[in-house]
């Protein structure tokens, strides 16, 4: 019992850090004006409908996304109601799973890769790393699949790697189970991760894998009963045109075209990394530096640890940085090998005593940094309490004062836990500092007006504000109004109609429809969606903050 305590005690402790920093207050924001409104409100009209096949959103198919987050977040629903926090359960489950995922194979691996042991201590400092990132963190408290599709090819990955290690036949069934939710979660990226992954190693481990053809045999038929019968069941119902949409024109030409995304510069990903494992890449400057310096020197002494895990992280990265549509939350089954190489090195730091003072002082100074540009928000923090930005830039003070004495003293064995610490306080303080403001939020108040002043079945439109989210929170079919035309069309119906739209642009809209609107209300707010940084620097909130209106065309 002791034994198993003492092999345990870790995973509990990260679930537990894990479960704070993503599921602590997972409903205080209401869904945003973003792709999570499309998961949220479909989930719902899932469970309305009864129909648990074709997903919709607006009252209409939606055919972009396979169905397994839906079935989730509607399961949940019909369980525990339509919420925020339901909406947002299984993204926070995947992140606490995630982190477990990447203590788990951390811990089978040699630290650093050196032949020095398995290093728990390092396993548990990677898990953690994954259990505070910025990226993470954000994605966790968001309702996408995208998360979901991260842990599921990180599993994949490991079970796979597992079962090559002729470790038994229920690792190639749990790597195929794996895949196939990977598939149902979000299609072919599920599998295409993990093979650029998987062969490689494979291929340059070749003297020591033992690759059986019944093993692969049971993964493909594991990963076809799971991951196969709802898309057959699609195309039964919906034919072709469902295969043409969904594997063609939302994965092929997601990838290769400008359609959905405009293109990015090459160094749009690595940016993007480096900043998803905020606050912790101000460890990985060493580190890289040191790479780069052997390779430069062509001193490459990397071991199979180390390269499986760089293989890991580099090829899905070359292979994102590849397609033509490029967002920022597709490169996160890239972070947990980056997080084990990180805590290795981190390691093998504290274990010689050097090589820390820098980024633990660079640590300190964006705590500091942080305090005060949260302090510096606080005109266009309408919607949060107003001690709410003040306590938690002490809170970052604090840290920064914890780290502070760390580097002061150079305890640099204290400096995981403290540094972990203070990547907690750092992505809460975010999240209960400027993100997550007093309830009724904008859209809700917004959604309230529409239904008080609905009069009988006029027609709702949204012009370039709401357009997702306020769905979810009234549950009524909207019309999309992607331009100036359509908004002034929409004005123009001979019966009554009610319009969400900015109040900038409410005077334009009224000059094209020709017609004089009568305002029903208005709601002000700050869109975090529109954030830059420039806000951080000079504040403006009468430029910075939105005011939409609901107005009714007569």
């Amino acid at each position: 019992m002791v034994k198993f305590l003492a092999v345990r005690r870790p995973l509990l402790t990260l679930c537990a850090l894990a479960a704070l920093t993503f599921a602590l207050g997972l409903g205080r924001q209401a869904i945003t004006d973003a792709d999570e409104a499309y998961y949220a409100e479909a989930a719902h009209e899932m469970v309305t409908s009864g129909d648990w096949l074709t997903p919709r959103f607006n009252f209409a198919d939606r055919w972009q996304k396979p169905v397994l987050y839906y079935w989730l977040t509607a399961a949940t629903y019909a369980v525990a109601g339509t919420t925020e926090w339901a909406a947002r359960l299984w993204a926070a489950l995947s992140g606490i799973g995630l982190a477990a995922v990447t203590w788990a194979v951390a811990r089978r691996w040699p630290s650093g890769g050196r032949g020095d042991g398995t290093d728990d201590k390092a396993a548990w400092l990677a898990g953690a790393i994954v259990a505070t990132t910025f990226g993470y963190s954000a994605m966790a408290r968001a309702a996408l699949p995208d998360l979901p599709l991260a842990f599921f090819i990180t599993a994949t990955v490991a079970a796979t790697l597992r079962a090559a290690e002729g470790d038994g036949r229920h690792w190639w069934l749990a790597a195929g189970a794996l895949a196939g939710c990977g598939f149902l979660m979000k299609g072919p990226v599920a599998l295409a991760v993990p093979a650029v992954v998987v062969l490689p190693i494979w291929w340059l481990e070749r003297r020591h894998v033992r690759v059986s053809v019944s093993g692969l045999a049971i993964a493909v038929a594991a990963w076809a009963v799971v991951g196969l019968p709802w898309y057959v069941a699609m195309t039964a119902t919906h034919g072709t045109p469902y295969l043409e949409s969904f594997f063609v024109a939302d994965n092929l030409e997601r990838f290769t075209t400008t359609r959905f995304n405009e293109p990015r510069p090459l160094w749009f990903y690595p940016l993007v990394v480096a900043g998803g494992m905020m606050p912790w890449s101000i460890f990985a400057i060493g580190p890289a530096g040191a790479a780069l310096r052997d390779a430069v020197g062509l001193r490459l002494a990397v071991s199979a640890g180390e390269r499986r895990l760089l293989v890991w992280a580099g090829l899905p990265l070359l292979l994102f940085m590849a397609s033509v549509g490029q967002q920022p939350r597709y490169v996160l089954p890239v972070l947990p090998p980056l997080a084990i190489l990180l805590a290795s090195a981190i390691a093998r730091r504290v274990r010689k005593g050097n090589g820390l003072a820098f980024p633990t002082w660079g640590s300190v100074a964006l705590l500091l940094a942080l305090a005060g540009a949260l302090l510096r928000l606080r005109p266009m923090l309408i919607t949060v309490h107003v001690a709410a930005p003040w306590v938690v830039a002490g809170t970052f003070v604090v840290a920064a004062m914890l780290l502070a004495g760390i580097g002061t003293t150079r305890r640099w064995t204290a400096l995981p836990v403290g540094m972990t610490a203070a990547a907690a306080i750092l992505v809460l303080g975010v999240q209960f500092g400027a993100l997550a403001g007093r309830r009724p939020e904008a859209v809700e108040a917004m959604a309230t007006a529409v239904h008080s002043h609905r009069q009988a079945a006029e027609r709702v439109g949204a012009y370039r504000s709401f357009v997702r989210n306020l769905v979810f929170y009234t549950h009524l079919k909207q019309e999309d109004l992607f331009d100036e035309a359509a908004a002034a069309m929409f004005l123009q119906s001979s019966d009554r109609v009610l319009l969400v739209a900015p109040l900038a642009e409410l005077g334009a809209l009224e000059r094209a429809a020709g017609v004089t609107t009568r305002e029903l209300a208005r709601v002000t707010y700050l869109n975090t969606a529109n954030l830059r940084l420039g806000a951080l620097v000079h504040p403006t909130p009468e430029s910075q903050l939105e005011t939409v209106v609901l107005v009714a065309n007569r």
